[in-house]
């Protein structure tokens, strides 16, 4: 019942943001060359009351044109370039690019769109051609096409690199570094020729005994039965994926919200300053956030109880039991893969030396193929967004490609 009570009350509120979001056009009239006072601040409330709720669908990626080396902006052309019933498999390249490396970007299956990795191909695509896995949302896909857990997860990843093929370099933020990892291995040990050039693994949980955060804890609280009994529910009637089990991704936002609920309070708060002051290009920067931050995605049901189960209590991974279809996985198998692993001073959700930990795994690799980066001062958000991931952490990226190519 845990989907269908959310979805009546997603039901009743939509015409009322929807009236909101109108009411706030009407109010911003002008009059006379001058925006009205009373008018101003009745249009950032209906704008708050139409921002508080969540959309299920994925926004557009919007990716800027790039600067070239002659101060030349180039349009970036986004394509699908292959795809499963599960995933898109996305394109984002220069109009003038030759011979640019490949990078297949996996992002999260966490709740929210791949969208949320706008920033990080923003700023790769100016030296790439990036390849984005562009989850679909599971209520949408019909229980005809299959099961999804945690190796149909690992299995995508190979099918994309497979597809790109030779000296392709791979990267995972978050969630999908444990995949990533997988994946590489599993290709390595079948001495694939698409096996990834270089592998980035971005503050992801690959060992989560180490500094364990409080998601990390809250892993450990309650038995697998307990995540499935209490937060897996099933997709209504009235959408195509109607009896999968899944894990909505309303749930997984609201735990997001209430790690930091004070911090998005003063966020909304000063939403309305800024809009009442008509200091609009902030508000539009607070506004775009939100909008974003709340389209959300469910996830599949058997993929987030064997992550929780697998990654987050047992840790197959890091004791080395973790299997992929059966097969266990045999990390000494990655030889000539370079790693780069990159993780966060003040990230709250994977603990510093949580990713480090692949370093030690992959213990044939020799150490000049091996590179760690910890960034000063980031969240977990600024590992692969914002101005030090542009300015400190994507030039580290960038060099080891560059030096795996």
């Amino acid at each position: 019942m845990i989907y269908q009570n959310y979805q009546v009350v997603a039901d009743l509120s939509d015409p009322i943001r929807k009236f909101a979001e109108h009411a706030r056009d009407i109010s911003l009239t002008w009059f006379d060359g001058q925006r009205i006072t009373p008018l101003q601040r009745m249009a950032a409330y209906y704008e708050q009351i139409a921002l508080l709720g969540f959309t299920h669908v994925r926004p557009e990626f919007n990716i800027e044109p790039v600067v070239n080396a002659r101060g030349v902006a180039v349009p970036v052309r986004e394509s699908r370039v292959y795809g499963t019933p599960f995933c898109d498999l996305m394109c984002f390249k220069r109009e003038d690019a030759v011979d640019l490396p490949k990078v297949l970007l996996v992002a999260p299956m966490s709740g929210h769109f791949a969208t949320l990795l706008r920033g990080t191909v923003q700023t790769l695509v100016q030296d790439h051609e990036v390849y984005l896995t562009d989850w679909r949302n599971i209520r949408d896909i019909p229980m005809s096409e299959g099961v999804f857990g945690l190796d149909e997860y690992i299995e995508h990843i190979i099918w994309f690199m497979q597809h790109l093929g030779p000296n392709t370099h791979l990267m995972g933020v978050c969630q999908p570094t444990v995949a990533c990892l997988a994946a590489t291995a599993v290709m390595a040990e079948d001495r694939s020729d698409c096996q990834p050039a270089s592998l980035t693994l971005m503050a992801g949980p690959i060992d989560t005994r180490v500094n364990p955060t409080q998601v990390n804890e809250l892993a450990m609280t309650q038995p697998i039965e307990w995540f499935e009994q209490k937060l897996v529910g099933m997709v209504p009637l009235h959408f195509k994926g109607v009896g999968r089990r899944v894990y909505p991704g309303f749930m997984q936002l609201m735990a997001f919200l209430n790690m930091n609920l004070d911090r998005h309070r003063q966020s909304f708060k000063t939403l309305y300053e800024h809009r009442v002051n008509g200091e609009d290009e902030k508000a539009d920067l607070i506004r775009d956030f939100y909008k974003e931050y709340f389209a959300i995605m469910d996830l599949s049901g058997p993929f987030y109880l064997e992550t929780v189960k697998n990654v987050f209590q047992e840790h197959l991974l890091p004791k080395g039991l973790l299997t992929y279809k059966g097969r266990p996985l045999n990390m000494k198998a990655i030889r000539k893969t370079f790693l780069l692993t990159v993780e966060g001073e003040r990230d709250d959700i994977c603990g510093m030396g949580q990713t480090l930990a692949a370093q030690d795994l992959c213990s044939v690799l020799p150490a000049y193929r091996k590179t760690h980066h910890l960034q000063a001062g980031v969240g977990h958000y600024g590992v692969f967004n914002g101005r030090r991931w542009e300015a400190q952490i994507y030039p580290v990226v960038r060099n080891m490609i560059r030096s795996a190519t």
